[in-house]
């Protein structure tokens, strides 16, 4: 068979007749053709029929006990009897009885006196005919089990066959999920067997492979496996695989000797949709669905009033050998027609399908013939599909342009090539400047049409061999191969950074961005593609630190920073491991008592030979590098720790700790700060957490749920360096603030500069007009002193009174 067992059942043949000798006639005349049952009719014809459940019945029209017709419509009204082919026999010639057999469910009609040639002729080919569609039902099935149970595994792998993608989610192929599979090779995720062929697939140089392996020990009980792998080369070298697996484990139970038409139920394994035409009588088309368009090549509106056979070019895959189209027999026949198997569809631009399904005729309510639709599906969508999902593994879905990973790819084939011919290659990484508040204060579909133009107008810039690429939300890479002359990088970053200077429309506003561009250049900076890509990013993050809206290359200094950034980085991730950072106090006091009344707590970070790092230093970093939350954790329980100590010595102090923009912004925040609050015991009150007035202005709506929360657990808010940021007084009265801190710039330079004074005066005014303590820092001289409390201010910090201490100090200042 060509689906199923390799032993077939043979077929079972009912024939029915009250005439002993007919049935002896047909008996003798069909016995080699399948095994004959006989019966005079009656109950008994259908207890047969329903016990032997035969492929074809032979069925007289005129019996004393039950006339043909009757016995018809039970045995189609029986499910263990419907799917049974009648052929009515009868010696009436009327066309009213051949009209009543069909209509009654037969599917034939032979006249008495029986020519015995044409009836084994007609009884053959339905005995062909049922078991092509029992075939086809169990494909079918097959085909449906398969694809409802067992997902294709569709992987990419590196030039070095190290995973970059897999979509075996529950690990049921290999036992590794995607996140495990990343970036580990091929010899340790695949079977032995898929391994070493995958190797002698890629040694054969050819692009594209199809074949079986079978699978050993899989956790889904996966044994058989059909595998496309396509590879894909960049100028003669491997650059990379797509590998892709199909389940064939239950056809391959079931049928163990394949044929032509089994490999063709594989491939439409991966086949989507539904191609359908429809004809008038005479089979000229009168429809034709997009997927049908696509596989015969034909555009609808050519295609209407052409026979159905100029359209649809059938042959056998095998001889070639033109197929007649189903539609055609349909028609004429009036019957449901099954396309014949291994059928070749050959599209008008040379393409070939092959395709499988079936045909029927179109009749009105009177039975006659209107036309014919045939259905049929094709295999290219796996194909198709099996590409996308290769092109979205490695492209921006925003932009189109290569992601992260293809980059990666072509700048290690770009520096293996300029090995090869003594060039360079230059990299860029390119920064929109402050994008990230044009897309949360736009919202972030403006955003994204920002960075589509963006792309769009740096890709007019580059030439074919250039590669630009996006990494991020708001990072391009441009890779310049092949560079005889690094001069011609300037002229490329300066054509980029006044392009993108020129204003961005949309929606009919106009929106002016600048970019900061770091620039590295292989092989005098880097020997390879990673410490390429940092080597840019530091240049570009210098670019960002001379004032933005410019480029700058990587340098033998910025090499130093790294290093020691990395350093530093190394340092903070250790003191905050082991809780070595150390929580430094500055009192504040009551100006005109002297009296101390509270403390600011600043962290302090030392070397390991015990010098001070500058906090300017190691909480920018600690912010960049998302430490800063573990960071103002601890200092947090430590302030919080330390207030409570001062309570139980009889020293109530409220404990005033600054707070970072990101651990402002971060949803755990609030929750981090109540945790540490029940943690040490310390009554809310005694706690004051101080915020940036430009950390408080990024986002106004978020900002006010923040605070509002905080506000919320009893603790008090300070706006730190207020009237350095935005200084938007408007909203203030919406923030749930207790206290407005004067910058200490303000305060050093009130008594030689009179807008630095009155900056003083106005924000001593705003905090007694909206009822708000008032803290002024940086109080270093008698003078200062004698201004602010002139002025009314009421508390202050500085050096006058102390520099931030050690606890133990503190502690001892406290018990003066």
């Amino acid at each position: 068979m060509l689906f199923g067992n390799d032993v077939e059942t043979r077929q079972k043949i009912l024939v029915v007749d009250d005439e002993s000798a007919n049935l002896h006639l047909l008996e003798q005349s069909l016995t080699d053709l399948a095994e004959i049952i006989c019966s005079t009719g009656g109950q008994d014809a259908l207890d047969k029929a329903e016990q032997h459940q035969p492929a074809i019945i032979l069925l007289d029209i005129e019996m004393p006990q039950m006339n043909g017709f009757e016995m018809c419509k039970r045995l189609k009204n029986n499910p263990k009897t419907c799917n049974s082919a009648v052929i009515f026999v009868t010696a009436h010639s009327e066309s009213s009885f051949e009209y009543k057999s069909l209509s009654s469910g037969g599917i034939d009609f032979i006249h008495k006196p029986i020519d015995l040639a044409t009836c084994r002729l007609r009884v053959k080919n339905h005995l062909l005919l049922k078991r092509q569609e029992q075939t086809i039902i169990e494909a079918r099935q097959d085909m449906q089990a398969l694809v409802n149970q067992i997902p294709s595994y569709i992987s990419y792998w590196s030039k070095d066959l190290l995973n970059r993608f897999h979509n075996d989610y529950n690990g049921r192929w290999f036992g590794t999920i995607p996140q495990d599979a990343l970036g580990k090779p091929a010899s340790s995720l695949l079977p032995k067997a898929l391994y070493e062929e995958i190797l002698a697939r890629i040694a054969s140089n050819k692009p594209k492979h199809q074949f079986e392996v079978a699978l050993e020990d899989t956790p889904g009980k996966i044994d058989y496996a059909q595998a496309h792998l396509t590879i894909r080369k960049q100028d003669g070298h491997v650059a990379g695989m797509l590998l892709t697996l199909t389940d064939i484990t239950s056809i391959k139970r079931a049928k163990s000797q394949l044929d032509t038409e089994n490999r063709r139920l594989k491939i439409m394994l991966n086949a989507i949709g539904d191609a359908v035409i429809a004809t008038d009588s005479e089979a000229m088309i009168t429809f034709m669905n997009p997927i049908a368009e696509r596989l015969t090549g034909w555009v609808c509106r050519d295609a209407i009033g052409l026979h159905i056979e100029q359209v649809m070019d059938l042959c056998d895959a095998k001889t070639k050998y033109r197929s007649p189209n189903p539609v055609t027999i349909a028609i004429k026949e009036k019957r449901n027609v099954a396309m014949a198997l291994n059928c070749q569809l050959n599209s008008l631009d040379g393409t070939t399908f092959q395709i499988e399904d079936s045909a029927a005729p179109i009749t009105d309510s009177e039975g006659k013939v209107t036309g014919g639709i045939i259905v049929f599906h094709d295999c290219s969508e796996s194909v198709a599909m099996s590409l996308k999902m290769s092109h979205l593994a490695n492209h921006d879905q925003l932009t189109d342009l290569p992601n992260r990973i293809l980059l990666h790819d072509r700048i290690n084939h770009a520096c293996a090539v300029a090995d090869s011919y003594d060039k360079s290659v230059a990299l860029m990484l390119i920064d929109i400047d402050h994008f990230k508040y044009l897309n949360d204060s736009l919202g972030h579909s403006y955003g994204d049409q920002v960075i589509k133009q963006v792309a769009k107008r740096l890709q007019s810039l580059i030439d074919p061999n250039a590669t630009l690429g996006r990494i991020g939300g708001d990072e391009f890479v441009l890779l310049l191969p092949s560079l005889t002359a690094t001069s011609q990088v300037d002229s490329i970053a300066t054509d980029i950074v006044r392009s993108l200077n020129t204003p961005f429309r949309i929606d009919g506003q106009e929106y002016t961005l600048s970019v900061s561009v770091g620039i590295s250049i292989y092989p005098s900076d880097a020997l390879r593609a990673e410490e390429l890509m940092t080597h840019v990013d530091a240049a570009m993050y210098r670019a960002k630190d001379l004032g933005r809206n410019r480029f700058c290359y990587f340098s033998e200094d910025l090499e130093q920073e790294l290093t020691k950034r990395h350093e530093l980085v190394t340092l903070l991730r250790t003191a905050i491991d082991t809780e070595a950072i150390e929580v430094y106090y500055q009192p504040k006091v009551d100006l005109k008592t002297k009296e101390i009344i509270g403390a600011e707590a600043l962290a302090r970070l030392y070397d390991p030979s015990g010098k001070l790092i500058s906090p300017l230093d190691f909480i920018p970093l600690a912010e960049e590098t998302g430490l800063i939350h573990q960071l103002g954790e601890i200092i947090l329980k430590q302030s919080c720790m330390a207030a409570k100590a001062w309570q139980k010595r009889g020293r109530p102090l409220q404990i005033a700790v600054n707070i970072a923009a990101k651990q402002f912004t971060n949803p755990e925040f609030c929750d981090s700060v109540a945790k540490v609050l029940e943690l040490t015991g310390l009554d809310s009150s005694f706690l004051e957490l101080e915020v940036t007035e430009s950390s408080l202005m990024y986002d106004f709506d978020e900002a006010l749920n923040v605070l509002n929360t905080l506000s919320s657990l009893g603790l008090s808010i300070a706006i730190d360096d207020f009237g350095t940021g935005y200084s938007s007084l408007s909203y203030l009265k919406f923030f749930p603030v207790n206290t407005l801190k004067i910058d200490q710039s303000f305060v050093k330079d009130m008594l030689g500069d009179e807008q630095s004074l009155d900056i003083v005066k106005a924000v001593i005014h705003l905090a007694k007009s909206l009822k708000l303590k008032l803290i002024a820092e940086g109080i270093e001289d008698a003078e200062q002193l004698q201004k602010l409390v002139a002025l009314e201010c009421e508390q202050g910090q500085g050096y006058m009174f102390s520099k931030p201490l050690p606890l133990k100090e503190f502690d001892q200042l406290l018990n003066h």
